[in-house]
């Protein structure tokens, strides 16, 4: 199983950036995906999550309105668009899955605990 998170760089706050997470060794459609993030000496967070269909999203308060996840399960692949960045969106992140039950309308999980895998994380760094 491996998730390749990739898209990470160096920006300044206002620009865009797009992350990508590809996944193989899975039946991609089947799970849930999160994105997550860890910022110098602080603990992972959740950023955004969505549901093995794409039709339940969740953000966290902090990206609201600014980041959007997506996915599309013929190229098994997740996104993150981040739009008007700011410096405390610096950080690790991290792209997981979470297996779902077939036909699961269960939201996807805010904490890390109940995903199955994670990709290596890709550095984005916003500058002032």
């Amino acid at each position: 199983v491996q998730l390749q998170a990739s898209g990470g760089g160096l920006v300044q706050a206002g620009d865009s950036l797009r992350l990508s997470c590809a996944a193989s060794g899975i039946a991609f459609a089947s799970y849930a995906m999160g994105w997550f993030r860890q910022a110098p000496g602080k603990e992972r967070e959740f950023v955004a999550g969505i549901s093995w269909s794409g039709g339940i999203i969740y953000y966290a308060d902090s990206v609201k309105g600014r980041f959007t996840i997506s996915r599309d399960n013929a190229k098994d692949t997740v996104y993150l668009q981040m739009n008007s960045l700011k410096p405390e969106d610096t950080a690790v992140y991290y792209c997981a899955a979470d297996l779902s039950p077939v036909g699961s309308t269960v939201p996807p999980n805010i904490r890390e605990r109940p995903y199955d895998y994670w990709g290596q994380g890709t550095l984005v760094t916003v500058s002032s």
